[in-house]
């Protein structure tokens, strides 16, 4: 695996693979990898014949108030997992090298789809994430992107952009991985406390007593959220952001189930602010 830190050697090395007549995958990420990372380099490697990840915690994407100082860094360790599981090239710019002085030039998805559920609380993330990305696909130029489901709301924003931005390339959707006890894999979830890890629990039960109603026959959104919010204040320290019942595709709200749905949350367990969701054809 070659490690690069600039943009015109990462070129470089994506330049010798095409050449060679290698499909490129792109992993982008913020380090502090887990096995959902490692799942989505698994599927890069499947589908495409030359991997890149890029190991990159960009402060674009992070409010005023938000964890950019303290969130986990572990470079050797996430480098190590990257060979481990056949990456080709690791990027690891420095923000100079991604934005330099004076940087002013930004890629923002307006409208409802960024706007809402995560978007509500952090207005500033969206607007990062589209920049940050956008950069990455010129960047290397890739034939497939790969994105977890347990961000739905970045995987439908990065959709949108690549649709209306005529970028060429496939994003690349893969399953939400869990602990073995449902807890989404989070990077985040290195600040919970043992008890805090066991009270975040709340979030999967949650989206698994909505999947129960609605198997039940249950179709009224309201009713269903209203269940989702009595059993996760129960945790008495719980912070609901959201939960919230949107259509798959547009993330608009809906009043009652039918197609293609997504029933996604926020939650704030002790200092970090969890994310999870499950997707269900009604």
């Amino acid at each position: 695996m070659k490690i690069v830190h600039t943009v015109e050697d990462l070129r470089a090395v994506v330049k010798s693979a095409k050449s060679a007549q290698k499909s490129v995958g792109l992993v982008p990420t913020m380090g502090f990898l887990h096995e959902g990372h490692l799942s989505l380099m698994a599927a890069a490697k499947k589908n495409t014949d030359f991997v890149v990840v890029s190991l990159f915690v960009n402060p674009t994407q992070f409010g005023p108030n938000e964890d950019l100082e303290s969130y986990p860094r572990d470079f050797e360790k996430d480098a190590a997992l990257c060979e481990n599981a056949g990456v080709d090239v690791l990027f690891n710019p420095s923000v100079e090298e991604m934005y330099g002085s004076g940087y002013s030039t930004y890629v923002h998805c307006e409208g409802h789809i960024t706007q809402a559920l995560c978007g509500a609380s952090r207005p500033v993330h969206f607007k990062g994430v589209t920049s940050v990305v956008s950069k990455l696909f010129n960047m290397v130029a890739p034939n497939k992107a790969f994105f977890g489901q347990k961000d739905a709301q970045q995987v439908a924003v990065i959709e949108k952009m690549v649709r209306e931005l005529n970028f060429d390339l496939e994003i690349v959707p893969c399953p939400i991985v869990r602990e073995p006890d449902g807890l989404a894999l989070s990077s985040r979830n290195a600040y919970l406390s043992e008890a805090e890890r066991k009270d975040a629990l709340v979030l999967f039960k949650s989206l698994k007593l909505a999947e129960q109603m609605i198997e039940a026959g249950e179709r009224d959104a309201q009713k269903i959220k209203d269940e989702m919010k009595a059993l996760i204040e129960k945790i008495a320290y719980a912070e609901i952001d959201y939960v919230a019942i949107v259509d798959a595709a547009t993330l608009e709200s809906v009043q009652r189930l039918q197609g293609d749905m997504l029933i996604a949350l926020a939650v704030k367990i002790g200092k970090p602010r969890l994310i999870d969701n499950i997707r269900l054809w009604v």
